[in-house]
């Protein structure tokens, strides 16, 4: 085996995906934040750089790879599928796939961890390979709804043999022989479930067609093109889309470049905002008009972000942002932009709880449904450090005061977004907020507390 060859099997095993020591963090205000920092890549685009590659047939390149377990965790199950994935330096990988339908029996569980889109995907791919594999994940997956994902699998030929008493993990897929093209009606706004549809659809004859009344983000149809696929995308409604997919193309190995993470960017964005003194410059921002939801409503309440610089990455237009502390009011949120900022709600809540005014989020139901009900936890996050908040129905209400008590440990619910928020949040309070675990933080964002403190944060065990 050649020598890179060994070092990416290291990286890709290295993940014990059911250790759970947690690791509770405090973070002290009191520093303003300053320098220059750019964010891992994207996890939504690494997801997919892994799992187009492995439908190719032959080589596919990835620079900028997010190396964090949610994304090693889909690397680890294209190779258990067949295809040769490896490490070649920091950020490089490159996948050598076996084509669509290509897939290999898996000798064992594919177990994704903690990652909801690298369940998702991956259940897509492998309804269009002949193939049975079984699915399962940690503690916080199996919590997690796959039904609404099984379904349309189950209408393009997909058996489900096995599943939880909740439709959840694990579940047992056998994937179609012959897969069948469908016209599917996305029943939520979500692109891991449309994208799980257009992956089976892949191995389908004619036209796989997903219409969705809500546009959410892109990166398949954009990386299906950038594969060699077909794909057409037209205007659905007033804010919606219909993506048709022709099927059964040979999908050609193309280089990836993976941009920065705005869900990521937002941590030290935020905290820039709400840090007095802060001066932050944050490079090479993804700003794909459907993920670009936050710094739209950033703006609204009055924050200050100059873009600095434009310039397209790996088929997205990235953007470097100067972020300087200042005077944020309260907003509302209309429900129509949740999709373009779903991931984000939780860091918009602590901006929200130093805002003077109050702050509705409207229709995130969605958020129910994450790593954890993102909004009972983060209705909890602000109410254990003094913030006025309430849900109404399905809407995040913050009446913010222009300051934050903190003093509170919150609880994280073994979710990656909740930990980091609260950091964020004690940086800018009057007293520290704890994390009772902060180790699901490298699920997404590895770097996260070295970099943060690299900006002037301080936290402590």
């Amino acid at each position: 085996m050649r020598p890179h060859a060994r070092r990416a099997l290291l990286s890709l095993d290295r993940i014990d995906l059911n250790a759970a020591t947690p690791s509770p963090l405090t973070a002290h205000p009191g520093h303003p934040l300053s320098g220059r920092v750019r964010v891992p890549g994207d996890k939504s685009i690494s997801h997919r750089a892994l799992i187009f590659g492995a439908l190719t047939v032959g080589e596919t390149r990835i620079s900028g790879l997010l190396e964090g377990e949610d994304v090693l965790n889909t690397g680890k199950v294209m190779r258990m599928m067949g295809a040769t994935v490896e490490r070649t330096g920091e950020g490089a990988w490159t996948v050598h796939g076996v084509g669509v339908a290509g897939f290999a029996q898996p000798a064992g569980v594919l177990d994704l961890g903690n990652s909801g889109t690298g369940c998702r995907l991956v259940l897509g791919a492998v309804a269009g390979s002949p193939v049975t594999a079984t699915f399962d994940g940690d503690a916080s997956l199996r919590k997690r709804p796959m039904r609404r994902v099984l379904e349309p699998l189950a209408r393009m030929g997909a058996k489900i043999i096995s599943a939880a008493e909740n439709g959840g993990l694990p579940v047992t897929l056998q994937g179609a022989r012959d897969p069948m093209p469908i016209v599917y009606e996305s029943p939520v706004p979500s692109a891991q479930l449309k994208s799980a549809v257009l992956l089976a659809g892949l191995s389908a004859p004619g036209e796989t067609v997903v219409i969705e009344e809500e546009a959410t983000r892109d990166h398949t149809e954009r990386m299906l093109k950038h594969f060699g696929a077909q794909v057409k995308v037209e205007k659905h409604g007033t804010h919606g889309r219909r993506i048709t997919l022709t099927g059964q193309p040979e999908l050609e190995p193309a280089p990836v470049v993976v941009p920065a993470d705005p869900s990521s960017a937002a941590f030290p964005l935020v905290a820039a905002l709400v840090v007095p003194g802060s001066d932050v410059i944050v490079e090479a921002v993804m700003t794909n008009p459907l993920r670009a939801g936050l710094l739209t409503t950033l703006r609204e309440m009055g924050a200050s972000i100059e873009v600095l610089a434009t310039r397209d990455e790996g088929g997205e237009e990235v953007t470097d942002l100067r972020v300087r502390a200042g005077a944020l009011k309260g907003v509302e949120v209309p429900p129509e932009r949740a999709p373009t900022m779903i991931d984000e709600y939780p860091i918009l809540a602590v901006a929200a709880s130093f805002a003077v005014g109050t702050t509705r989020m409207r229709g995130l139901k969605e958020l129910r449904v994450k790593e954890s009900d993102r909004l009972a936890a983060t209705a909890e996050m602000l109410r254990v450090n003094g913030v006025d908040v309430e849900i109404d129905g399905d809407d995040l209400v913050v009446n913010g005061k222009g300051r934050v008590a903190g003093g509170g440990m919150v609880a994280t619910h073994m979710d990656h977004r909740m930990a980091m928020s609260a950091l964020i949040m004690g940086l800018a309070s009057d007293q520290p907020v704890a994390a009772d675990d902060t180790g699901f933080i490298a699920t997404s964002f590895p770097s996260f507390i070295p970099m943060m403190r690299e900006l002037g944060a301080e936290f402590s065990a």
